[in-house]
């Protein structure tokens, strides 16, 4: 091998180590945005504490909620009544209790399952099915006084 062919190879190597070094020095500067999970990953105790409590809904917002991938529904008005968080190992699903009845604020199915049916409200009840590759999950919602509870398919 020739004295250019080595030069030719060092180069390359030179090369592909300095970029290499660049990229590393960027994803470092970009930080956790890009490698990371913003506030850190949750434990599936946390999260279905984070469900099971009604978070304080701001009145008088306007706007969109995310209801499922690539869907919306209209945001709370000030007349929206109690929030509560439903786990299931299909998926999870907020409700809310108001003047027309109990309606499905959101729902997300769990990884490996996906929406087959959904039933939104506002009415007496209202329920989302999770479909798996081998089991479904319904949850079904009604109010009980004024708040959202999870019930037994009739």
């Amino acid at each position: 091998m020739g004295r250019r062919s080595i030069l030719v190879a060092a180069g390359w190597v030179a090369t592909v180590a300095v970029a290499t070094l660049i990229g590393l020095g960027a994803i470092r500067l970009v930080g956790e945005s890009l490698t990371g999970t913003p506030g850190g990953v949750r434990s599936e105790a946390e999260i279905e504490r984070a469900l099971a409590s009604p978070e304080a809904v701001p009145t008088g917002t306007t706007g969109t909620a995310s209801v499922g991938p690539g869907t919306t529904s209209p945001a709370p008005s000030a007349s929206s009544g109690v929030r509560r968080g439903f786990a299931t190992d299909g998926g999870t699903a907020v409700a809310e209790c108001g003047a027309g009845g109990v309606r499905l604020v959101s729902w997300a199915p769990a990884q490996g399952y996906r929406v087959r049916d959904v039933d939104r409200g506002p009415d007496d009840d209202v329920e989302v099915t999770f479909q798996g590759p081998t089991r479904e999950y319904e949850l079904k919602v009604r109010c009980i006084g004024s708040e959202p509870v999870a019930v037994a398919d009739d």
